[in-house]
């Protein structure tokens, strides 16, 4: 089945293409649940429910996390302070990137992350850029079979563009 985020490229497959390679080159640097929760955080940085919706189903359905709370408020929500830090870079790189310096990224050195993974974070996050903002800047809708989530993690994770009817 064809996503809605595939027919978005059906014009122009090899920036797909491009950005399927890009996106699996730096999850497969990565764990891929921080991947998924930097991710998260970025989307839902952007508003943006596509990405919202493909990475809350996946740390449900991968690695059993409580997303509803995560999306409410990722620091109350039980994580690890690796984690929360994850998060906030990633939600940082979305804000203002040019505003992290050197004492931005120390307290994830401190809490054990290497170069090579604090640079994964802010790729994952940086990268959600790119893709969030070309869904919605041509108006791609969250395909309807996300409409099976619980209502009360759709209250969450739909923060900018409804889901498809169809």
């Amino acid at each position: 089945m064809t996503t809605n985020s595939e027919r978005a490229f059906a014009e122009r497959p090899e920036v797909l293409a491009a950005w399927l390679q890009l996106n699996g080159a730096i999850k497969a640097g990565m764990d891929l649940r921080r991947y998924e929760l930097a991710t998260l955080a970025a989307a839902r940085r952007l508003r943006s429910s596509y990405c919202c919706l493909a990475h809350g189903a996946v740390l449900i359905e991968r690695f059993d996390e409580p997303v509803r709370e995560i999306a409410l408020d990722h620091r109350a929500a039980g994580l690890d302070e690796v984690d929360v830090a994850v998060m906030d870079l990633a939600e940082r790189v979305v804000d203002d990137a040019t505003s992290i310096g050197d004492d931005d990224l120390r307290p994830l050195r401190d809490l054990g992350l290497s170069e090579t993974e604090i640079m994964d974070v802010v790729l994952a996050a940086a990268a959600r850029c790119f893709f969030s903002k070309t869904l919605d800047a041509i108006g791609v809708r969250p395909d309807a079979s996300y409409r099976d989530l619980e209502p009360e993690l759709l209250d969450v994770l739909v923060v900018g563009r409804p889901i498809a009817d169809a």
